[in-house]
């Protein structure tokens, strides 16, 4: 067990050295694993709290004065990519499947008389809440609430509630496990 952390502290040392100019922080027991990559070129910041676990190739990608926050206890897993100019804030405890991609912004492309690139990009900053569970093969681009769990190749596209299971491309809600009374809107029974 020692050959993996000391692999991690190395790749932490690396990454601290290859940015400089932005903030970056790592807390107690973080662990980056093999293909572990940060792209920085600014002054942005990735401020990481303890005991999270950032599996194989895992990817982020901040530009300007961006922000990415993750909580203690987070766990990614395999390949999980974030993209991020604005804040991307993800609570404690939670859980990101394999593939599964974070953004803050998407690209405009209604204008007919210009090229989708050259049209810019809508931002807006992302929140996912404490203990949310997000599967494999999911692309996320609106908040996420308290305990909420998005099922596998599913596409936010709308804020999912706090203990609502949503799934779908775009997501929907299927079904509450909350507490009595806080049902969101879309699945109450008429």
């Amino acid at each position: 067990m020692h050959g993996p952390r000391l692999a991690s502290w190395l790749r932490k040392r690396w990454v601290l050295a290859r940015h400089p100019h932005a903030t970056i922080r790592f807390g107690r027991g973080v662990y980056l694993g093999p293909g572990f990559s940060l792209s920085v070129p600014h002054e942005g910041s990735f401020l990481v709290g303890d005991h999270v676990e950032f599996r194989r190739d895992f990817r982020a990608e901040l530009d300007g004065r961006a922000r990415v926050t993750i909580g203690a206890g987070t766990v990614f897993t395999y390949s999980v990519l974030i993209q991020c100019s604005t804040t991307i804030d993800i609570g404690e405890r939670c859980q990101f499947g394999q593939s599964t991609i974070l953004l803050d912004g998407q690209h405009r492309f209604r204008d007919l008389t210009r090229p989708m690139l050259e049209q810019g990009y809508d931002w807006h900053p992302l929140r996912i809440s404490d203990d949310a569970v997000v599967t494999t093969k999911c692309t996320i681009m609106s908040d996420i609430g308290t305990r909420a769990f998005v099922g596998a190749n599913s596409v936010v596209t709308r804020p999912v509630a706090a203990y609502t299971v949503a799934v779908g491309a775009p997501a929907r809600a299927i079904d509450y496990f909350g507490p009595p009374g806080q049902e969101p809107s879309e699945i109450v029974a008429p």
